[in-house]
């Protein structure tokens, strides 16, 4: 079966056909500015792009976008970094636009999705991934199918409360995974350290130069994540557990080893699954956006 992946992000769109697992076509074009109705716009063309490069037509789109959403009546609740989408009923203006079905996806769902289908969790029957990257996020799958939850608020991993009293995060409240832990707050971190603005990308380089500030910074925030991971395992126990995003895979091997230890360390006495690193990379979100298609119109799972 033929569907089209679609995954929405703040700066651009990334669109492709598949034909079962294998990838047909790719179109990569930039998120309207201006938002709303744009975004529709912009989706619709990027799906004529990429089934105009492959050939074929999708007889099912699956979007895999950022923010709350209402599942049941294919509305995105809010967007932080695209304007114009508050309560906004793209799943109908999209279906309007293209003529085909399409089913919604939170994008961090999708590439749990695509991870646990074709990645670092394949052949589990369950298993967790979080991506740290600028934010933090992550999903749940469970017999094949994302958790989402009664009200559609599942795996929602990078709001889990570590340090009350702490950091404010973006969705309002305090001490949240992200707040402590994500791209944005080892930054903070490090402004505040060295008194001046210093992005991930510099505060790796830090590290490896054997800057005492940026190991603090840098290892604290990779034991938050394994502490959170750990605490995220009591809950599921998954199969497998799986840690992607572009913070994550592109930091140091002493990150992954501080990480792993808080893992196990909060862990003791329990049988920890084995941790690993997303395979995907940055195409997680689109092939999990055309399997939440997939597993829909065709019925599969596991």
């Amino acid at each position: 079966m033929r569907v089209v992946g679609l995954d929405l992000g703040g700066t651009k769109i990334a669109a492709g056909v598949f034909d079962g697992e294998r990838l047909l076509s790719r179109v990569v074009l930039p998120t309207p500015k201006e938002g709303g109705e744009g975004v529709v716009g912009a989706l619709a063309g990027a799906v004529a792009r990429a089934e105009a490069e492959a050939g074929v037509r999708g007889e099912a789109i699956g979007l895999g976008t950022p923010g709350p959403l209402d599942f049941r009546e294919g509305v995105i609740r809010f967007t932080p970094n695209i304007p114009g989408l508050v309560n906004f009923p793209i799943r109908h203006l999209l279906e309007r636009t293209t003529g085909r079905p399409v089913y919604l996806e939170n994008d961090a769902n999708a590439a749990a999705l695509a991870e646990h289908h074709l990645g670092a969790a394949r052949g589990e029957a369950s298993s967790l991934f979080l991506t740290v990257s600028t934010g933090i996020g992550g999903g749940v799958v469970l017999g094949g199918r994302v958790l989402r939850g009664e009200r559609g608020q599942g795996g929602e991993l990078g709001h889990l409360t570590l340090l009350p009293g702490g950091p404010v995060c973006g969705c309002g409240l305090e001490g949240c995974l992200e707040a402590l832990a994500a791209g944005r707050a080892l930054e903070r971190e490090a402004g505040y350290a060295y008194g001046r603005p210093v992005d991930t990308k510099a505060l790796f380089q830090l590290f490896r130069e054997g800057e005492a500030k940026a190991e603090r910074i840098l290892l604290q925030g990779a034991r938050y994540v394994g502490l959170g991971l750990a605490s995220l395992v009591k809950a599921f126990d998954p199969g497998a557990v799986v840690v992607g995003g572009g913070l994550a895979l592109n930091a140091p091997q002493a990150y992954w080893e501080a990480l792993e230890e808080a893992y196990r360390h909060y862990l003791a006495g329990w049988e920890a699954p084995p941790l690993r690193r997303a395979l995907l990379g940055g195409d997680a979100g689109l092939l999990g956006a055309a399997l939440a298609a997939y597993l829909e119109v065709g019925g599969g799972g596991g």
